[in-house]
């Protein structure tokens, strides 16, 4: 254990060190005293009292200081590994202080982001669509009349403290069978579903067993269907399907929008987006990850409402049937056509390039780099959109992803920007 760790302001264990060190000198100072009062033959009453105010010092430091050290390994869930105690109590503790952040999506995307965010604020709410109707998500949904728990299981996974062994099994498809392409973390989250009696406290039990820092919600708890209308006049059914009858007919997307149009949102979701010192839509997929959930009627109001900032971050690839040969404005068009007023205070964009091996495959598959255009400069800033750019380019396995801490880190000095500015100092990587 690092000495340094425990001496750091904000651990709230130090003030019980001095406390007692304190108690400790009381004592000794009275004990020493009073032997010398005997050999005078004088009064040791005063002394008797300090060394009980000693001893009454001596008991609190232990009883608060053993306390808080507890409560934070129960925090944790436990999970104590190589990187030492007293550095992740420090970092719990500090991060606790952390600017309060929401992110809005879904899909893969919001999964990375995840992971980088929760190395700089435990104060994290994402907000997930549950339209997905594809792969064993869509199958548990048809199967079982439950909310689809891909994206929150891969949100869940992104913010839990846990072995390598257990994100894993989570993460583990079945390869034959009836189950065949089900995760066991679908599964776990269906299970859960089923003697919880609702999603909702499904989510929040699998989150408490995995010491997951920050909060999971659905976007809403009502059985959403998402619908495409295409350019040509087509109305395409279900979010894995959109695509595809996109591609297949050679015609761009139109608008997107759900079916009940009046679900209502978490009411939990509202409050977070209310409080939060900033809201992040994205990184994910423009019109089947981002815009589902900001056509939830109540979660549109709340962002209309609230003058918290607003961030907008694009997925780093085009993305063949959804956004073909789309720039940055193009995304806000779209989301200003879905949701008229909804302002955005920043648009992070990645200017970085993509080696020619690591595109390779994306331009076989009609994918290509998102970049920044004259043309998008001029428009973010005739509708006041602040734009920030940065090298957030990131190869893992193959796919071009975002460099997480790196984005996260953008996102966490846009949120304390006039308001925590003190947090930044404590936590450096």
């Amino acid at each position: 254990m690092k000495l340094k760790y425990w001496l750091k302001p904000g651990l709230q264990i130090k003030r019980w060190i001095i406390f007692g060190f304190v108690g400790v000198l009381l004592f000794a100072f009275s004990l020493s005293y009073f032997y010398m009062a005997m050999d005078m033959e004088v009064s040791t009453g005063l002394q008797f009292f300090i060394g009980l105010l000693g001893i009454f010092c001596i008991y609190l430091a232990l009883y608060y200081g053993m306390q808080s050290l507890f409560k934070d390994i129960h925090s944790m869930g436990g999970n104590l590994d190589k990187q030492g105690l007293n550095k992740k109590i420090y970092d719990k503790k500090i991060l606790a202080r952390g600017p309060k952040i929401v992110v809005i999506g879904g899909g893969t995307g919001l999964s990375i982001l995840l992971r980088g965010l929760k190395q700089f604020t435990n104060n994290i709410t994402a907000v997930v669509t549950v339209a997905d109707d594809g792969g064993g998500s869509g199958k548990i949904r048809e199967d079982l009349g439950m909310l689809p728990p891909g994206d929150i299981r891969n949100c869940i996974i992104a913010l839990a403290e846990m072995e390598p062994t257990m994100e894993n099994l989570l993460q583990y498809r079945f390869e034959e069978g009836t189950l065949k392409g089900q995760s066991f973390g679908n599964l776990l989250i269906a299970s859960m579903n089923g003697i919880s009696g609702s999603f909702e406290e499904a989510i929040k039990k699998i989150s408490e067993v995995l010491a997951v820092t920050g909060k999971v919600y659905p976007v809403t708890l009502e059985d959403v269907t998402l619908y495409a209308t295409l350019e040509n006049g087509t109305v395409v059914k279900g979010e894995s399907n959109i695509p595809i009858k996109a591609l297949e007919q050679e015609s761009p997307i139109d608008r997107v929008f759900i079916k009940p149009k009046d679900a209502e949102g978490l009411k939990e979701a509202i409050e977070a987006i209310e409080s939060a010192d900033a809201i992040v839509l994205g990184p994910g997929s423009l019109f089947t990850s981002i815009l589902p959930n900001l056509l939830v009627k109540n979660i549109t109001e709340a962002l209309r409402k609230t003058s918290n900032k607003k961030i907008y971050i694009s997925n780093m690839m085009t993305q063949p049937g959804e956004t073909d040969g789309y720039a940055i404005r193009h995304h806000l068009e779209a989301i200003w056509k879905h949701c008229p007023k909804i302002e955005v205070d920043y648009v992070i964009a990645n200017n970085g390039e993509v080696a020619e091996d690591a595109s390779y495959k994306y331009k076989q598959e009609g994918a290509s780099l998102v970049k920044i255009t004259a043309e998008d400069r001029e428009s973010l800033k005739n509708n006041r959109v602040k734009l920030v750019e940065e090298n957030l380019v990131e190869i893992k396995k193959d796919y071009v992803r975002h460099d997480a801490v790196k984005l996260s880190k953008i996102i966490v000095e846009m949120a304390c920007e006039g308001k925590k500015q003190g947090f930044l100092k404590y936590y450096k990587k």
